[in-house]
């Protein structure tokens, strides 16, 4: 049996990548620092995953797995040099703290007679993560081994699709490693990130290329669109995403950001209209299910990252602007970013309290590296309108007068 290592047993990890390989067949080995769940996997060699959608649910068993503990750097090791693939999951901040443990596996591996090529499947939402993460990795690989590691091991970009809530103590119904997921699980991967050939053997794996458009559509899009939804959900009091997406303000809101984005992504990539726009009504669809249960306050947790300039808010903006199209309900996304009062988020406690303090100009210069005094007054309209508790509807209103402006 062919093994693949997922480094994360998190959410993604064994709702998504791990049940995919070894619904394909796979020896999954997880690693983990968490000893609880360490052991659970090696003493029942299973665990359940909920799929749930607005036609019901039903669970499904992933077997034939075990997992390694992280902090046993011999034994991950030895799992990372004897696999035939792996992936992460462990979430973007967290990248730098394995890359000396993956390296010491590759290192290990790299030395064996005979050794054979390794395709990392990083599954992070983060632009150029494989050249991010070879570079983690490569400031531990020997001077005698880099011509190896830039020829055998390939680090392969995907863009994680399917949407897998935080699971309550409710939802694990006694079983730490269940997990709730939707329907959805197609896996797009970069195809030249891998060295040689993808596996024709995985469910669901897609590779293509140029990878570029699908990163971008996966952050632009289902990323900005969600965070939008969050936002601006919590300034009414909603709890869940579903509760966010019944107030039709929020919906159109978020739904036309996404559809401004989509324009900018049809243009740049030469990619038909339509069919990124079906990807938008999917999503909306997606983003209403109710039995996910997923949380506006994990949704928009971290604005920090969320409004960096490479990623999901501005990141879209900014294309937007880079190609001469409007860009006016991703504005609206900004502005309540900036005001996203999350008391159990460090994050946002910060930009909120920045922003407050130092003006909308000031915060976009820090957190989003937007200096142009017209975008700051333009989004700083809308920060006011937030905090001033006017209606969603007005700000509706006032995105869809400057969207008119803009095209007369």
């Amino acid at each position: 049996m062919k093994k693949f290592v997922m480094y994360g047993a998190g959410n993604i990890g064994r709702g998504f990548i791990g049940q995919t390989f070894s619904k394909s067949g796979y020896e999954v080995v997880f690693v983990d620092v968490n000893r609880e769940m360490v052991d659970k996997f090696n003493n029942d060699g299973k665990y359940p995953v909920k799929i749930v959608s607005p036609e019901g649910k039903r669970e499904e068993w992933v077997s034939g797995i075990r997992a390694v503990n992280g902090m046993e750097a011999d034994k991950v090791a030895e799992e990372i040099a004897t696999c035939d693939i792996m992936g992460t999951a462990v979430g973007v901040n967290i990248l730098p703290r394995i890359a000396k443990p993956l390296a010491e596996g590759i290192v290990k591996r790299l030395r064996m007679a005979d050794a054979k090529p390794l395709n990392v499947i990083i599954c992070e939402n983060l632009l150029d993560a494989n050249i991010y993460l070879r570079k983690l990795v490569g400031e531990f690989i020997p001077e005698d081994l880099q011509q190896a590691y830039a020829e055998k091991i390939g680090f392969v970009e995907a863009s994680i699709g399917r949407m897998v809530p935080i699971v309550t103590p409710e939802m694990q119904e006694g079983n730490i490693l269940r997990v709730w997921v939707e329907e959805y699980c197609e896996l797009p991967v970069d195809r030249a990130g891998f060295v040689g050939e993808p596996p024709a053997d995985v469910q669901g794996l897609m590779p293509f290329t140029p990878f570029e458009f699908f990163i971008q559509r996966k952050l632009f899009i289902h990323n900005m669109g969600h965070a939008i939804s969050a936002f601006l959900g919590a300034r009414l009091g909603c709890e869940a995403i579903w509760q966010a997406m019944g107030v039709p303000a929020v919906k159109l809101l978020a739904m036309k950001a996404m559809m401004q984005s989509a324009a900018a992504l049809s243009k740049e990539h030469g990619v038909p209209l339509a069919d990124v726009l079906r990807n938008v009504e999917d999503l909306i669809y997606r983003f209403s299910n109710r039995d996910l249960g997923d949380t506006v306050a994990r949704v928009g947790r971290d604005p920090i990252r969320k409004l960096n300039e490479n990623d999901r808010l501005v990141g879209a903006y900014n294309l937007c602007k880079k190609l001469g199209l409007p860009a006016t309900y991703i504005r609206v996304g900004i502005a309540a970013a900036l005001c996203f009062e999350e008391a159990s988020d460090a994050a946002a406690v910060e930009v909120s309290t920045f922003a407050k303090e130092n003006g909308t100009a000031a915060a976009l210069a820090k957190y989003c590296n937007l200096t142009d005094p017209a975008d700051a007054q333009a989004i700083d309209v809308y920060v006011q309108m937030l905090r001033n508790g006017q209606p969603l509807e007005e700000l509706l209103a006032m995105a869809e007068r400057e969207t008119d402006r803009f095209y007369k």
